[in-house]
């Protein structure tokens, strides 16, 4: 009997592998929550119900039960990692370090790059800010609405509504109307029937869309089933494929409908896409060469229409399944939908990061909620401004099958600016640059670069105050706000002016930092220019010393004015150690001045004798020649700096 109990338990078990591995989370995880109330393979269970929540981005949940598993016996130490990164999602940032150096003392590797997408996934999921936000779209119908494009105050979309017509072909995969594509208002209110078809050509009495169109709105790309006298051509296999198809706008007509060379019959050519100045054609395949069941390929537009240099997109973007329905926006990036990169449903939307060239592709991102969900999301495309856009889901609370979707985008907001040297108004590498949010807390740290930049993420609707310092100057601030500021800004200037301190000793420091970047080397601080016994000639070795505040005074604050102060030791009469003490002063005068610093910036050298000695090495007191040095200096005193 006991057996024969647990075949269901198992059985419960495979459908929440299958449907963990189908990204199906929301299924899963309840799957997974049954089997751990009834106790069956508890910590497997377990894990995977953490993890259902973690790709769910639900952290809460995820952290109850990463709670629980790193307790677990011989727990792999990644869940060390993701429990870390779970408590991070709650913002319990203090608990979160606490398992993330447990992480790393078991021998795990604190560092994105090393660690599968998974890892990566659930890392992206947590911290990253909601940027997507939706907005109604009107025009949807009960049948499937996708592709929507905006050209000039216009939308473009295909849709299987086909409303008005008396008869109606219906497409034998799912029995809707055959595709068209339909044209309407941006911002459009009124219903969309087949009086809002494109006018010209376009479509065809099989599937037609989507489309995309060139920046002149003379050229369109479109998809269609391949088709000729309205007859269609099947491959070998009996299925008729898709090709994209160009035409061009002649009296507000699209005609001269034009089969390109990028399609063939025994595959399928479709989802047109344009780069930003027209030059490269993005569109999915599964031509000969296709990595999955179909990849993103590009193609280049030559000046007279030809197509060249058939290129695949490569394995960063390409996956063993599916990719289609590319994007590229004003900026440059690619959004496509892929059921192949780890993701929250089926098919989910990505977007390429580009490498420090600007032009290679290093990694993909998820877009997250609400932009995907556990269904298919697909056909993203982003308006000119940056900031508005759509996509199609055939999510749940959705008024057909696909359904397109309006979204808007609050870009990530951040603070950048220069720290400048408020004298010479030269930037200031190596500041110390803190935030800190209206309740004094610390938001973030970071040091200014070589040219004294910093950029530091924010929120928006707070307020900030941020503090920059660093050795050689007088701290200062700057209080500043995010609140109702417009959503297309992304950038809150915050320049800082920094007064020098007037410390002669700590301005001639000299930092040496590495190239192109802040990470200080080594400092060389300004050592005391000592003088022999009874002499007043420089000293080769503290020439070196004088040689910095030569700089200083030459190159950095050519308007600073100082004091030359020198002194002896107490040994010898009273009188001989003033006239030492101001031959001291003027030798050192004169070695400023004949490299070159103006003679009006020193107001005044003076030698003190042994008046200001800085230990007890007074007459009759036994001390050692090294003590005895230490009196015999000269002191510099900033009198102005500007």
């Amino acid at each position: 009997m006991l057996s024969f109990s647990m075949f269901p338990q198992q059985g419960k078990q495979k459908r929440a592998d299958t449907l963990f591995n189908k990204f199906s989370f929301v299924k899963a995880a309840k799957l997974y929550r049954e089997l751990v109330q009834d106790n069956y393979n508890r910590n497997y269970a377990t894990r995977k119900l953490a993890d259902s929540y973690a790709f769910l981005r639900d952290p809460r949940n995820a952290s109850r039960y990463y709670k629980s598993v790193v307790k677990q016996k011989d727990v792999p130490i990644e869940y060390y990692y993701k429990y870390a990164q779970s408590l991070r999602g709650m913002k319990k940032y203090d608990e979160s370090q606490i398992w993330l150096k447990r992480y790393k003392d078991s021998g795990g590797i604190v560092n994105a790059n090393d660690f599968s997408k998974d890892i990566n996934f659930i890392t992206s999921v947590f911290g990253a800010k909601q940027q997507y936000f939706l907005d109604r779209v009107r025009f949807n119908s009960k049948y499937s609405d996708f592709g929507a494009f905006e050209h000039d105050g216009k939308v473009y979309f295909a849709s299987a509504r086909d409303e008005g017509v008396a008869i109606k072909r219906l497409y034998g995969w799912n029995e809707q109307p055959f595709l068209d594509v339909y044209v309407t208002e941006a911002g459009s209110k009124r219903n969309v029937d087949y009086t809002a078809k494109v006018k010209g050509d376009i479509n065809s009495i099989y599937h037609d869309g989507p489309v995309t169109i060139t920046k002149d709105g003379k050229t369109m790309y479109f998809s269609r089933n391949n088709f000729k006298d309205d007859i269609e051509l099947k491959d070998k296999n009996g299925l008729t494929n898709m090709k994209i198809y160009r035409a061009t706008l002649v009296d507000s007509l699209w005609t001269n409908v034009e089969d390109l060379s990028i399609n063939g019959d025994e595959f399928s050519t479709q989802h047109a896409a344009l780069n930003v100045d027209d030059t490269k054609l993005y569109f999915s395949s599964d031509r000969p060469g296709t990595r999955g069941g179909s990849d993103i390929w590009t193609v280049d537009i030559a000046p007279d229409g030809s197509l060249v240099n058939l290129q695949n997109a490569g394995d960063i973007i390409n996956t063993e399944s599916a990719e289609g329905f590319p994007f590229i926006n004003n900026e440059g990036v690619l959004f496509f939908s892929s059921d192949g990169h780890t993701g929250l449903g089926l098919l989910d939307i990505f977007a390429t990061i580009k490498g420090d060239d600007e032009e290679s592709i290093v990694d993909v991102i998820n877009l997250g909620v609400p932009v995907n969900s556990n269904k298919d999301d697909f056909a993203f495309s982003m308006n000119a401004n940056g900031i508005t856009g759509y996509f199609a889901s055939n999510r749940q609370g959705g008024r057909g099958s696909d359904d397109i979707y309006a979204f808007h985008r609050e870009p990530v907001l951040h603070v950048e600016g220069v720290v400048t040297d408020a004298i010479n108004t030269n930037p200031i590498a190596g500041a110390k640059i803190t935030l800190f949010d209206d309740n004094g807390n610390q938001v973030a740290y970071m040091e200014t670069d070589e040219n004294g930049y910093y950029q530091i993420n924010i929120d928006r609707n707070k307020d900030y105050k941020i503090v920059a310092n660093q050795d050689k100057y007088i701290e200062d601030y700057r209080e500043f706000t995010s609140k109702n500021i417009q959503t297309e800004l992304i950038t809150i200037t915050g320049n800082l002016l920094l007064n020098p301190v007037q410390d002669v000793v700590k301005l001639a420091e000299l930092n040496v930092y590495k190239e192109n970047d802040s990470t200080l080397i080594k400092n060389t601080q300004l050592k005391p220019i000592y003088f022999d016994f009874e002499k007043y000639n420089i000293l080769e070795e503290y020439a070196i010393e004088l040689d910095k505040i030569v700089k200083l005074m030459t190159v950095d604050y050519p308007e600073m004015a100082i004091r030359i102060e020198a002194h002896t030791d107490s040994r010898g009469t009273f009188e001989f150690n003033d006239i030492l003490s101001t031959n001291r002063a003027k030798s050192t005068y004169d070695y400023l001045i004949s490299k070159g610093v103006n003679p009006s910036s020193i107001i005044e050298y003076k030698g003190y004798g042994e008046r200001k000695l800085i230990n007890d090495c007074e007459d009759g007191q036994k001390c050692t020649e090294e003590q005895h040095q230490l009196n015999r200096r000269t002191q510099f005193i900033v009198v102005k700096m500007e």
